[in-house]
């Protein structure tokens, strides 16, 4: 497996996937959609998925000496690597924003989403979206990426809104506190971003390997 790791890192990505893990660093602009840099993210990821594609990749992996399901398991793994390492970013810029700038003006008086614990649980759901409806979607064919792209972009775009829009349901303001307030809910909140993770990406997983071996290549 880790054979596959690398060369899926070497030769199947796309240099925008490691460049895109920048727009991570996006939870430390105030008065900006900061979920936006999870759908960034993605389309760094996305981008890799159409360049192996022209390679003619896929039919390659699945040449190898390697069952089906490690081709699979290969590209499910390099996606959460990169998944993960943009997460690291958002993780730093949370941690910065509720310590060392937890009085800066810009950021008191935003009213968007703030960085805290429960923006990290969001962003770990939009990952899983892509995951299960992006990344899934792929292996119905393993050479159609438009349909999949689209339909993970609406479902994105619609919860980064419902997102953006909790903290103003009365009631919920605590989802949005800065600082160190409403700690203890934040955390769950990550918490409940961080299973909701792992089950879409399982599923997606499971769902993506049993397409890929029905496939013709």
């Amino acid at each position: 497996m880790r054979n596959i790791m690398r060369k899926e890192i070497r030769l199947s990505s796309s240099p925008l996937a490691f460049l895109f893990i920048a727009f991570g660093l996006l939870f430390f602009l105030p008065g900006y959609p900061i979920l936006c840099g999870v759908f960034f993210t993605t389309l760094g990821l996305f981008q890799s998925f159409q360049a192996a594609r022209e390679a003619n990749d896929t039919v390659f992996s699945a040449l190898l000496p390697i069952a089906k399901r490690d081709v699979v398991k290969g590209r499910f793994l390099f996606v959460c690597f990169i998944e993960l390492c943009a997460l690291v970013l958002m993780l730093v810029a949370v941690i910065v924003r509720m310590t060392v700038l937890a009085e800066a003006a810009p950021y008191t008086a935003n009213a968007l989403m703030n960085a805290n614990p429960f923006a990290l649980g969001a962003a770990l759901f939009i990952f899983g979206l892509f995951n299960r409806i992006f990344v899934s979607g792929f292996y119905k064919t393993a050479y159609k990426i438009g349909r999949p792209f689209v339909a993970y972009i609406i479902a994105a775009f619609l919860a980064i809104l419902v997102f953006e829009a909790l903290h103003h349901i009365p009631g919920l303001g605590a989802l949005n506190a800065f600082g160190t307030d409403h700690l203890g809910l934040q955390l769950a909140a990550l918490a409940a971003g961080i299973a909701v993770y792992a089950l879409l990406t399982a599923w997606a997983y499971r769902a993506a390997c049993r397409r890929f071996e029905k496939i013709d290549l």
